[in-house]
């Protein structure tokens, strides 16, 4: 599902410490902790990874699975292209 090193690039990318990652995934600070520093793919209570999942794609990550169709191949994470209506670049110059 995710690997401790895609949730350490994935924090790194939005510039978020594990305190703030745990406060966005009603997760304890220990609990992310423990996570980043388990080795490959995170093991943990299915509802955790769940909320921990949850929380980066709200805040704007993409996890790259291993099967997953990338250019470089492997897992990563990227940040998602954010969608913006037309209306509202009109209205940022206002």
């Amino acid at each position: 599902m995710i690997t401790s090193a895609q949730l350490r690039a994935a924090r790194a990318m939005l510039g978020m410490d594990q305190r703030m990652l745990a406060e966005l995934s009603n997760l304890s600070l220990p609990t992310i902790q423990r996570m980043e520093t388990s080795g490959g793919v995170i093991r943990g209570n299915v509802e955790s990874l769940m909320k921990l999942v949850a929380a980066l794609d709200a805040a704007g990550i993409e996890l790259i699975g291993e099967g997953a169709q990338s250019l470089g191949g492997g897992r990563g994470v990227r940040v998602k292209r954010r969608v913006t209506s037309p209306n509202s670049e009109s209205q940022q110059g206002e």
